[in-house]
C-alpha cells in the first residue's frame, strides 16, 4: 500500500472516530432533555433522512469534482456547525432541537464525505488490492466509529454535553490536516457536459439494469430498515435503573463497542474468509451472522449475551460489508462510481431514516419488545437475495462491458488522478 493510501485510511478512522462519538452522544445527551421514545428515535431518522434527500445530487457531484477536496469540505462543515452548537450548549442554550439541528446538517455532509471516500479508493489501489483496502479501511472505520467511538461516547457524556460535542470537532480537526498531506488530483475526467439531472439518471439507470447490484441494494436496504428501527430505540431498552437491561451509560457504550469489535475482527478475516469459502459462500455466513444482534434483543435482556450476539453480528456484516464494496468497486466504471455509491446508499442508507421512524412509531405504540420481534423477520429474510447473487451470476456481470473486473489481476496501482 502506498503512503497516500496510509493518508488517506488516518483520516477515515479520524472521521469515523468523530462519527461514532457523536452517533452515540447525541442520544446520550438527549435523553436529558426527553424520554419520548417518538423524540429519541427522531434523532436517528434526522441523522440519516439526508441519504433519502441528497444521495443522488451527492453521488454526481463526486464525479464531478475533486474527491479529496470534497472529503475536506464536508469535514470543515460538519465541524463547524458542531463547534457552534457546542459553544450554545456551553452558554445554557442546548435543547432537543438543537441537536436535531446538529443531527441533520451532519448527516447531510456525511452524504459528501463517505460517497467520495468510497469512490476514491480504486483511485489510489489497483484492483488486486481492492479487498485489503477496503478491509484496512473498514477496519479503521468499525475500530474508531463502533469500537473506540460508543465507550469514549458514554464517558463524556457523562462529563457534559460540551465535552460530548468538543471531542468530534477536534478528531473532524485532526482528519483535514492528514487530508491536506494528500498530494495528487482525484477528479475523473469528463468527455462532455452533462447536467446534474442526466448524471443522476445515468446513476441510477446503471444500478437499475444491473442485477447483482441491485439485489445487494435491495438486501442492504431491508436489513438496515430493520436495524434501522431497533437501534434508534435501544438507548431506551438498554440505559437507566428502570430500563429492561438497566446498563449506566459507560456500560451502554461498551455495549456498542462488542459490534465493534466483531467488526474490527471480521474486517481482518474478510479477505481471507472470502478466499476460504468463495465469494458467494461467505455472503451467506456473514448474512446470516448479521442477523444475530436483532434476534438477540428479542429474545433476552441478559447483557453478556447481548453482547455476544452483537459480536457475532458485527463480525457477519463486516465481512459481507468487504465483499460488497469490492465487488461493487469492480463492477463500476470508476466514472460512474460515485453516482452508483450514492444510488445505492439512497436504497441501503436511507431506509434506515424510514427504519428509525417505524422504530419510534412501533415502540410508542405497542412498546419496546415488539420492535425487536418485528424486526427480527427481515434482518434475517435478507439472504433470500442470495439466490438471485450466485456465482455464475458474478462471473457474468464481471464479463460486462465496462466493469473494473477486466482489469488484469496484477495490475499496478493507480497513480493519484488516474480515472
Amino acid at each position: 500500500m502506498s503512503g497516500t493510501f496510509w493518508r488517506l485510511w488516518t483520516a477515515a478512522g479520524l472521521s469515523s472516530l468523530a462519527d461514532g462519538v457523536l452517533k452515540v452522544a447525541l442520544p446520550l445527551v438527549a435523553v436529558g432533555y426527553t424520554r419520548s421514545p417518538a423524540l429519541i428515535a427522531g434523532l436517528a431518522f434526522a441523522f440519516t433522512l439526508p441519504w433519502l434527500l441528497f444521495a443522488l445530487p451527492a453521488g454526481a457531484l463526486v464525479d464531478r469534482l475533486d474527491r479529496r477536496r470534497a472529503m475536506l469540505g464536508a469535514n470543515v462543515v460538519r465541524g463547524g456547525l458542531l463547534a457552534a452548537v457546542t459553544l450554545m450548549t456551553a452558554f445554557g442554550a442546548g435543547s432537543i432541537w438543537a441537536l436535531y439541528v446538529v443531527a441533520a446538517a451532519t448527516g447531510t455532509a456525511e452524504t459528501i464525505y463517505d460517497t467520495a471516500a468510497q469512490s476514491i479508493v480504486p483511485q489510489v489501489v489497483g484492483r488486486a488490492e481492492l479487498a485489503r483496502a477496503n478491509g484496512r479501511v473498514f477496519a479503521a472505520e468499525q475500530t474508531a466509529n463502533e469500537f473506540a467511538g460508543p465507550p469514549l461516547a458514554g464517558v463524556l457524556a457523562a462529563a457534559g454535553a460540551v465535552a460530548a460535542f468538543i471531542t468530534p470537532v477536534a478528531l473532524w480537526a485532526v482528519a483535514v490536516a492528514a487530508l491536506l498531506l494528500v498530494r495528487g488530483t482525484y477528479r475523473v475526467p469528463r468527455e462532455r457536459r452533462t447536467t446534474l439531472r442526466s448524471d443522476i439518471a445515468e446513476g441510477l439507470h446503471f444500478l437499475a439494469r444491473h442485477k447483482v447490484l441491485r439485489t445487494f441494494s435491495v438486501m442492504v436496504g431491508t436489513f438496515n430498515f430493520a436495524t434501522g428501527a431497533v437501534f434508534a430505540v435501544l438507548v431506551l431498552h438498554a440505559v437507566g435503573p428502570d430500563s429492561a437491561m438497566g446498563l449506566s451509560e459507560p456500560a451502554f457504550g461498551l455495549l456498542m463497542a462488542t459490534i465493534a469489535a466483531g467488526g474490527l475482527a471480521g474486517s481482518l478475516l474478510a479477505e481471507r474468509v472470502e478466499r476460504l469459502l468463495g465469494r458467494v459462500r461467505a455472503l451467506w455466513v456473514s448474512w446470516l451472522a448479521g442477523g444475530l444482534p436483532v434476534g438477540a434483543l428479542a429474545v433476552t435482556t441478559d447483557p453478556y449475551a447481548v453482547g455476544v450476539a452483537f459480536f457475532a453480528g458485527g463480525a457477519g456484516i463486516l465481512v459481507s460489508n468487504v465483499v460488497m464494496v469490492s465487488l461493487r468497486q469492480r463492477l463500476t466504471p470508476d466514472r460512474l462510481l460515485g453516482r452508483l455509491n450514492s444510488s445505492h446508499r439512497l436504497v441501503a442508507w436511507g431506509t434506515k431514516s424510514l427504519g428509525a421512524l417505524a422504530g419510534g412509531a412501533i415502540a410508542q405504540a405497542f412498546g419496546l419488545p415488539v420492535v425487536f420481534a418485528v424486526m427480527a423477520v427481515p434482518a434475517f429474510a435478507v439472504v433470500l437475495g442470495l439466490f438471485v447473487v450466485t456465482e455464475p451470476a458474478l462471473a457474468a456481470a464481471e464479463r460486462e462491458p465496462g466493469c473494473r473486473g477486466l482489469e488484469s489481476e496484477t495490475a499496478a496501482p493507480r497513480e493519484p488522478g488516474r480515472g
